[in-house]
């Protein structure tokens, strides 16, 4: 069983990205500390402040987000980060080559009743000829990134991550404190009979989500004609991560509520799941086009999704044709 470093070196990555990852993923380790701490870390509970998301942040939030701030801006190799608890870029070193975005601790809600959470982390180039202080360096499409993860910090904290060579999951081994390469080259069923969506929303979907998964739902009696399950965790990590290890679909569709305004965090949370899920074999979409492909117009910019089974995607996504 092979070290994170060993694996990556295997993989041919460059050093000074093995390294900026390396640094990542201390501070992943002193948080998946303190979560399993629960109520005997002190940061249970809301600090009462809303975020840039317009979302009252968790104690925990403002723990992780300053921990991953504080270890990530270290790197020399750093020349900027994003993070969705943050309203602007923060500036690193002028001349570090890349650029980390980040979302310190997805599915916090889920703190309080002792659930699933994780962090988010994806990073691209820095381009050269701007200052480390210049948000539009942030405003490219997810297919320009050169790593992509998530850390799930449940019974044993794992990372899912790719570098563009294929999605591998590693576990921590709390003995020594190192990341191991436990499943190399994660594949992604193409068919499934299996499916995420928060069914509180249904009223509010477009018709052709509202008729998808109404045909799911009907099961062998329905159009498909076989039975499906639904799953629902609250925390995208853990979505993923279910996707991962046994396939399935996972949306967050448009509404009615906030027309035209998607849920997921596209620099955060929808471009580095997109590139796990891709290169594990899936398909990640909006109704419209390959996540992706989208060129950002704003570092907060949000985006419906459509993720998971290749098969099961695209029959999804016929529905809107």
């Amino acid at each position: 069983m092979k070290r994170l470093v060993q694996a990556l070196k295997d993989d041919n990555v460059p050093n000074d990205l093995i390294n900026l990852i390396n640094t990542i993923l201390v501070s992943t380790k002193e948080l998946s500390f303190r979560v399993g701490q629960g109520f005997l870390s002190g940061y249970h509970g809301t600090t009462l402040d809303e975020n840039i998301q317009g979302e009252i942040q968790k104690k925990l939030d403002v723990v992780a987000n300053q921990l991953l701030k504080d270890i990530i801006l270290e790197s020399d190799e750093v020349k900027a980060i994003s993070s969705e608890e943050e309203d602007d870029i923060v500036a690193g070193h002028e001349d570090g080559k890349y650029l980390v975005s980040f979302d310190p601790l997805d599915g916090s809600s889920n703190i309080e009743i002792n659930s699933l959470v994780g962090t988010i982390f994806s990073i691209m180039p820095a381009p050269a000829d701007k200052k480390a202080d210049d948000p539009s360096m942030f405003l490219q499409p997810g297919k320009n990134q050169v790593c992509a993860g998530f850390v799930l910090y449940g019974p044993s904290t794992t990372l899912a991550m790719t570098t563009g060579k294929g999605t591998h999951l590693y576990t921590l081994d709390r003995s020594h404190g190192s990341y191991m390469l436990t499943h190399k080259n994660i594949e992604i069923a193409e068919d499934t009979s299996e499916f995420a969506i928060n069914m509180s929303n249904r009223r509010y979907w477009l018709e052709p989500m509202q008729e998808y998964i109404e045909d799911l739902v009907m099961g062998v009696e329905g159009p498909r004609e076989r039975d499906f399950n639904m799953r629902w965790i609250a925390a995208l990590v853990a979505e993923v991560h279910r996707v991962l290890t046994r396939s399935g679909l996972f949306t967050y569709p448009l509404d009615t509520k906030k027309p035209g305004v998607g849920r997921l965090r596209l620099g955060y949370e929808a471009n580095p799941m997109s590139f796990i899920i891709e290169q594990a074999g899936g398909l990640s979409m909006t109704s419209n086009e390959r996540i992706m492909d989208i060129m950002p117009t704003d570092i907060h910019q949000r985006v419906e999704m459509i993720l998971g089974s290749k098969n099961e995607v695209e029959k999804c996504l016929s529905y809107f044709k």
